[in-house]
């Protein structure tokens, strides 16, 4: 894993976004949300809706021996319809634990955790049956996909939101 930007604590305005929800086991998330992804680029192109190439994965569940309810979406410029499958939403705004690295998502998600933690930065998410539920986590990709293809090559900023500063 390496680190691009250390943990830290700061604010994140608000992004308009379109995505796709679902629910995944955690062994062959990825998977699920490549073919996610590919299905958005389509139906932005088919939709004339600018990419802009600033993927996310938003995580509304997370439970790592079970199901994930996830979100794979894009950020847009502005706010946008969708249709029954691609619903148009919002990265809300406020103050988030973030850290920038590539490769190994898993111990870099660890690490941001730990730093909240030792930090006594609490997050806004309550603990279900269901599993973690996070009022805003996500990865935003600043790489682009189409043209690195190689997962471990990308740049990924891990967000979770803070309920104090």
């Amino acid at each position: 894993m390496e680190i691009i930007a250390a943990p830290a604590l700061g604010f994140r305005q608000a992004y308009p976004t379109l995505g796709i929800r679902v629910h995944a086991p955690f062994r062959g998330m990825l998977s699920v949300r490549d073919q996610l992804w590919a299905e958005l680029i389509d139906w932005l192109k088919a939709n004339n809706v600018p990419y802009t190439g600033r993927l996310f994965l938003r995580f509304h569940v997370v439970n790592m021996t079970g199901t994930m309810d996830m979100e794979a979406g894009v950020i847009t410029s502005e706010r946008l319809g969708g249709d029954d499958r691609i619903k148009p939403g919002e990265l809300p705004a406020g103050d988030y634990v973030t850290l920038t690295h590539r490769d190994h998502s898993v111990r870099a998600n660890k690490l941001l955790l730990q730093w909240a933690a030792d930090n006594q930065i609490e997050l806004d998410k309550t603990t279900g049956e269901s599993g973690d539920h996070f009022a805003c986590r996500y990865e935003r990709v600043s790489s682009d996909i189409r043209t690195e293809r190689r997962r471990t090559n990308w740049l990924v900023e891990l967000n979770i939101r803070a309920l104090t500063r």
